[in-house]
């Protein structure tokens, strides 16, 4: 067990599911795979119960699986021996001022990114003579000398487990009420995006391919901000936050929002999976799955730069066609104009061929994700910088 035991994690929800799941994801692994005592602070307990879903909005504070949850502190709160502020976020005033009394390390985890500068600005300290204490900056990332992915110890073992259990992905389908669909035969796609995607033209690409593909896209419950894409889909409310769309061969399964180890489980039994944000996206990976990335959405086309990054990191072995395809349809998905489609757009080509190539796709995928895996984790790395910065202090 780590010296430095009680650790406090700070989130501000800002896209709803990213930025929670990545704080809920990496709290339960430092309980459960460090032994450590943790409590997560959440400025939106409202959005967190989208992923948590066992929180109770009355309590003030409430163990779940471990962790210590607890709503934005509003009042004086004993700061931890190891203090986490995700994605930038500003620590509560009253909270801040006490670090240095408490000898507090005070670790800032920024979002993950494969560009190059990464490595040159992980573990780099911030000081805060305000404060008299440090802040250390930590950087996930894809390089041994950044802080890691985030990644269970058992979860490879656990998607080998399930994609080797005919009856559990079974089992898997029919709790989702996908179970009377005949699915082995077609092409399973899982769809979370943000609403910029160029979902209009990815649907009549696939509509127009012979076989039988359903997509599965799970949704906060609201089908009007998706009623441009699916505007000529015959639409069928079929239960409570359900909905089949259908055009073609194409059939698109609106389902209520899952669980995180449901979601898991969605990425690892399709054909291919849209991931957005973070969270899904690091997930994606570990899925060994062919995937799409759709990163935040930010001026200047700067999250194009950050998908172009990501491309040149994760590409890099795959042959020259594949890397052509891998960024021609990454950018059919992220650029243009959402929610318009004509018949001399070049997408319909570019998604078509992803779907031929699905095999070669899906080998380099499970190889992509043995490589990565042979790096230390995220918890991992963050629990060795935070001993190595306590017993510099000593």
């Amino acid at each position: 067990m780590a010296k430095t035991h009680h650790w406090d994690v700070f989130c501000r929800v800002v896209d709803n599911y990213g930025d929670i799941g990545i704080c809920w994801r990496l709290s339960q692994q430092l309980v459960h795979e460090h032994g450590l005592q943790v409590r997560l602070f959440i400025d939106d307990i409202v959005a967190a119960r989208h992923l948590i879903s066992k929180l109770d909005l009355n309590q003030t504070s409430q163990m779940i699986n471990g962790v210590e949850i607890c709503p934005w502190p509003k009042i004086s709160v004993t700061p931890a021996q190891v203090v986490i502020a995700t994605f930038g976020c500003e620590l509560p005033e009253t909270y801040s001022h006490q670090l240095a009394g408490h000898q507090s390390i005070w670790i800032n985890l920024e979002y993950l990114s494969a560009e190059t500068w990464v490595s040159d600005f992980h573990a780099q300290i911030s000081p805060q003579p305000a404060l008299g204490i440090n802040k250390h900056f930590f950087f996930p990332g894809f390089f041994p000398d950044t802080g890691g992915l985030l990644r269970e110890h058992h979860l490879l073992a656990t998607r080998d487990a399930f994609l080797g259990s005919v009856e559990k992905q079974a089992d898997f389908w029919q709790h989702l009420g996908l179970g009377h669909l005949n699915l082995d035969n077609a092409i399973k796609i899982s769809l979370f995006c943000y609403p910029q995607a160029n979902i209009r033209n990815l649907c009549v690409a696939l509509a127009s391919v012979e076989k039988t593909i359903h997509v599965v896209m799970p949704f906060n419950g609201d089908i009007s901000q998706w009623s441009t894409s699916f505007a000529d889909f015959t639409q069928t409310e079929i239960g409570a936050n359900r909905w089949l769309l259908q055009q073609g061969n194409l059939n698109v399964h609106l389902i209520p929002f899952l669980s995180q180890a449901d979601y898991d489980h969605l990425l690892w039994a399709c054909d291919f999976n849209f991931v957005r944000g973070e969270d899904s996206w690091i997930r994606a990976i570990w899925a060994g799955k062919p995937f799409i990335w759709q990163p935040y959405w930010q001026a200047d086309a700067v999250h194009i730069k950050k998908m172009q990054a990501f491309l040149a990191v994760y590409a890099e072995h795959a042959n020259v066609d594949m890397q052509h395809l891998l960024s021609s349809a990454s950018l059919a998905w992220s650029t243009g104009t959402p929610g318009q489609y004509s018949m001399t757009n070049p997408d319909q080509v570019v998604w078509q061929s992803f779907i031929n190539q699905l095999p070669a796709l899906h080998a380099y995928a499970q190889h992509q994700a043995h490589t990565l895996a042979q790096q230390s984790d995220l918890a991992t790395k963050l629990v060795i910088f935070s001993e190595n910065l306590r017993n510099s202090q000593v």
